[in-house]
């Protein structure tokens, strides 16, 4: 399921929050300091978004209260894959190699990234053997 960048916006406050109507998921996106956002606009897309799957919502009196029915480690995973697979031609190397040239990365995360570099190859240096029995 592929989300626009607002679709991703709305989901990510519904996950933050739980559940939401669309009222103080607008006043949400708007406090983040990017550009505002209609009203009328957050409520189509949030329409989109049901008819999409990824947003259900239940009727609290006369109001509609939303929340996630996407899962936000597998909307991850599609989005991420979109982009490796857009942009970089699925080369993950690739992919880290421009952020590791092109963004700033604390002490802390490279520390992180070099543990799951050496898990992985860790993982990948058992794959081949076969234990004999002897």
């Amino acid at each position: 399921m592929k989300l626009g960048r607002v679709q991703f916006r709305i989901v990510q406050v519904l996950w933050d929050r739980g559940r939401a109507s669309a009222r103080e998921i607008t006043d949400a996106l708007n406090e983040s300091g990017e550009e505002p956002l209609a009203h009328s606009t957050v409520q189509t897309l949030l329409r989109q978004l049901e008819a999409k799957g990824a947003v259900g919502h239940e009727a609290e009196g006369r109001t509609f209260v939303f929340f996630a029915k996407l899962k936000e480690d597998r909307a991850r995973r599609t989005a991420t894959r979109d982009l490796l697979e857009r942009v970089f031609g699925g080369s993950v190397g690739g992919l880290v190699a421009h952020l590791l040239k092109t963004e700033k990365v604390s002490r802390e995360e490279l520390d992180e990234l070099r543990q799951l570099i050496d898990e992985r190859r860790g993982e990948d240096t058992g794959a081949g053997k076969t234990k004999r029995k002897g």
